[in-house]
């Protein structure tokens, strides 16, 4: 019967994973403001939720060295998922706005897929690693992602302010 229960849970989550999937990406046509003052919280608060957890349980080895390459790979995929973000800049009031879309979604689709295989892997034995191994790049991944998506987003929003202050 485990093999039935599996089936009924991939199942359900492979549901409400297509369900937000299908959500996020009906959302991606509105245009919502962005406000420049706001980007710096999401990375604060995940930087020190990877802070505790580092500090509570650190890894271990190898560990930190894999946390690394992680936060370095994290900064890389945050920077191009921020440069494929839309913002657009009202030419009359000056205020920004932004639009997600499909590539930002592609890299979180990716990346589920990516830890969904790890885990249907890691239970069949097929790779034997501690979760705190696996968890610790990810944590390390994440703030990279949601840092450098952020900072990108509020370099070129800025660039576009000055621009269009300048032609005032």
């Amino acid at each position: 019967m485990p093999q039935q229960a599996d089936l009924y849970r991939y199942g359900f989550m492979a549901l409400v994973f297509v369900l937000v999937l299908v959500l996020r990406t009906r959302s991606l046509r509105r245009e919502r403001p962005l406000k420049l003052e706001q980007l710096w919280i999401v990375p604060t608060l995940y930087a020190a939720v990877a802070a505790l957890m580092f500090y509570k349980f650190p890894p271990q080895g190898l560990g930190w060295a894999w946390c690394a390459v992680a936060l370095a790979a994290g900064c890389a995929v945050g920077w191009w998922r921020g440069t494929h973000m839309a913002i657009t800049i009202d030419p009359n009031t000056h205020r920004l706005n932004q639009r997600g879309s499909a590539m930002a979604v592609i890299v979180i689709v990716v990346l589920i897929a990516i830890r969904f295989a790890t885990t249907i892997a890691i239970q069949r034995g097929m790779i034997h690693v501690s979760a705190a191994s696996l968890t610790d790049p990810l944590i390390a991944f994440a703030l990279g992602l949601f840092s450098l998506t952020r900072l990108e987003m509020y370099l070129r929003a800025k660039r576009m302010l000055a621009e269009a202050d300048a032609r005032i």
